[in-house]
């Protein structure tokens, strides 16, 4: 485990995406997303390790990934896209969903979702976390609050815009989960951010065991 958790850290972002859903099935998908993520600051990266299959089925897993994140990227080019394991990381800054210390969706905001959700729709084998992240001015409970409300706002859009509520999960970090720094206005406002963890749900990780042991 702390060696792929070593590995995964240093490493990733050269790797080819197909095959580390493979790789990362070496050691207990849980346990080793926890690591992982309290050892990157990245909650993203640890939710998404945590939830791997592994083996043939992780990398079938990862191929449809592959698919879908090119999608993503070609059809919502204001998002930061990133692969990671056996799913999907997309980044929007705050500021392109909300206005400064709001909640509510901006009309740019709906734009970027809209797109986004023809995305989804077409990859309804998947799960979907919605993560709200603040930077570090204010009152830490202030932070969690409006990191929840804006998670919880943009969850109920994809919901109004046909994605089912069971494939959507959301969480509040507040300012505890920074991937930027804060000591540095460009790191602030990098960390006022929402992210969306996309992964295989059962149905999806099903089939890949199948196919992978055909």
């Amino acid at each position: 485990m702390v060696l792929t958790s070593v590995m995964l850290l240093s490493g990733c972002a050269s790797w080819n995406k197909t095959q580390k859903g493979a790789v990362v099935g070496t050691a207990t998908g849980g346990a080793l997303g926890a690591v992982i993520g309290r050892a990157s600051g990245n909650t993203a990266l640890g939710a998404i390790i945590g939830a791997t299959v592994g083996g043939a089925s992780g990398a079938v897993i990862g191929n449809k990934m592959d698919k879908q994140a090119e999608e993503i990227r070609k059809t919502v080019p204001d998002a930061k896209v990133e692969r990671v394991g056996e799913g999907i990381v997309v980044e929007f800054s705050s500021n392109v969903l909300f206005g400064f210390d709001k909640s509510g969706l901006s009309d740019e905001a709906k734009t970027n979702l809209n797109k986004l959700v023809t995305v989804l729709d077409s990859y309804s084998d998947t799960d979907i976390e919605v993560q709200g992240h603040t930077d570090s001015k204010g009152s830490e409970a202030y932070n969690m609050n409006l990191s929840e409300q804006r998670a919880t706002a943009v969850s109920s859009y994809l919901n109004y815009k046909g994605i089912n509520n069971n494939r959507v999960n959301i969480k509040g970090f507040g300012e505890n989960a920074p991937k930027y720094d804060n000591d540095s206005a460009d790191g602030r406002a990098q960390n006022r951010r929402v992210e969306f963890l996309i992964t295989a749900n059962e149905k999806m990780k099903a089939e890949a065991q199948q196919e992978s042991s055909n």
